[in-house]
């Protein structure tokens, strides 16, 4: 029977994810190897009749430089009671599948691993290796190359961001943009950066403070005051997801936004609009400070998820395809793909990667001591410092309070 390989792809989607399936497809086809694609992620695993596609060479290059997902998505997490009493052990066989290959973040990959070792406990030898993809860019990848998807959500968040940007300056107004980022502020930084957005909020700027719902008012606040001393009457606010998940759940409430409750009584901040909870505090204190400016909230996340990879991640992508081949044949197998900036693929074993603990990746953090994210804080940002509390006191009584560096309690820059 002809060997098959299986491909999977879980979580949310990101640009590139058709390149590596359609990739890994053309590699795998032209070696003699069927290619399975499972739709809806693990699921198919604990189905007795599972939902997949073989993917030929017309599929896979009809898909290779698509945006979404050909292969059906989902956050299905098996227990382990599924890999006890449900797991479909008869499709491997049946299949001669002698690969599974993962396509997600660190959920995706830790599940990968369990299967694995479930596998081999059953005398059926298949490799597993999987392939990192996150819009987030939070996984632990060496010399700080990013994840796929990352460089594709960017450049379509600036191009929105760049637009909203220029509806401020041609409306006189300010908007308030939220981008995704569940852990890490890459994404929100990267297009704030790019947009050169005179305030940006990302949860690592809260190193040496915790994160208030006020704090993060206060330093909108501030970049407004400091562009009306500057004689500038727009701008914009970006703030990362990631920061609301640092909020207390009495922080929250307090915001006056109607939440549904998950069974813990926890605030479902997936639910709702990040930038409309900001906005909406925002125009409370500016109304307090009798400050008439006006405000608008823009939501930048699920229209970046599914755009066309750029060229970067669709060149990318085809390495980490090509890079899966590699380590199928050296034999590897519980790890991940990785491709240094030299183009060369080798393995990163998920054990060395999860905390021995709780088994998850730890995420990787926007490094707020680079020198190329305190460019953006030091020269590209407005805020109001102590050298502009004399003509700040026009709009706001206490300047002090609204002063950036002592909001997050970091000490002033030399320079």
């Amino acid at each position: 029977m002809k060997q098959s390989i299986v491909i999977l792809a879980g979580g949310g989607p990101a640009p590139g994810i058709n390149t590596v399936v359609g990739s890994i497809s053309k590699v795998f086809i032209s070696k003699g190897f069927r290619v399975l694609g499972l739709h809806e992620g693990y699921k198919p695993l604990f189905s007795k009749n599972p939902n997949y596609t073989e993917i030929d060479f017309s599929l896979a290059d009809t898909i290779f430089n698509r945006g979404g997902s050909y292969l059906m998505m989902s956050r299905f997490k098996p227990k382990d009671e599924d890999l006890e009493k449900n797991f479909n052990l008869d499709f491997f066989k049946e299949n001669n599948v002698r690969l599974l290959v993962t396509i997600g973040g660190d959920d995706t990959a830790s599940t990968a691993n369990r299967i694995a070792k479930y596998l081999a406990a059953h005398n059926i030898d298949i490799q597993n290796i999987h392939v990192p993809k996150t819009i987030d860019n939070d996984l632990p990848l060496p010399n700080n190359q990013p994840t796929f998807g990352y460089q594709s959500a960017k450049s379509e968040g600036t191009r929105i961001a760049t637009i909203v940007y220029e509806d401020a300056r041609t409306s006189g107004q300010w908007f308030v943009v939220s981008a995704m980022g569940r852990s890490a502020g890459h994404l929100a930084l990267g297009i704030g950066a790019s947009c050169h957005y005179p305030m940006i909020v990302i949860p690592e700027m809260f190193n040496k403070t915790e994160a208030t719902v006020d704090k993060i008012v206060r330093m909108a606040v501030s970049s407004i005051v400091k562009r009306k001393i500057l004689g500038i009457p727009f701008g914009g606010i970006i703030i990362s997801e990631g920061v609301f998940h640092l909020l207390s759940d009495e922080d929250l409430k307090a915001t006056g936004v109607s939440f549904s409750f998950d069974e813990h009584g926890h605030p479902e901040l997936g639910k709702v609009s990040k930038a409309q909870i900001l906005n909406t505090v925002l125009e409370q204190r500016l109304k307090a400070l009798n400050m008439k400016v006006k405000t608008r909230p823009i939501e930048i996340g699920y229209d970046v998820r599914c755009h066309t990879p750029v060229s970067f991640d669709i060149t990318y992508c085809t390495q980490l395809a090509c890079g899966v081949w590699k380590l199928f044949k050296a034999g590897e197998t519980g790890c991940m793909i990785y491709i240094n900036s030299m183009g060369i693929g080798t393995p990163l074993y998920l054990k060395d990667l999860q905390d021995p603990q709780t088994g998850k990746i730890m995420p990787r953090l926007v490094d707020i001591s680079r020198e190329k994210v305190q460019n953006v804080i030091k020269y590209m940002m407005h805020y109001i410092t102590p050298d502009d509390y004399t003509a700040a006191k026009k709009y706001i009584p206490y300047p002090a309070d609204y002063d950036f560096y002592k909001i997050l309690n970091w000490e002033y820059p030399n320079d």
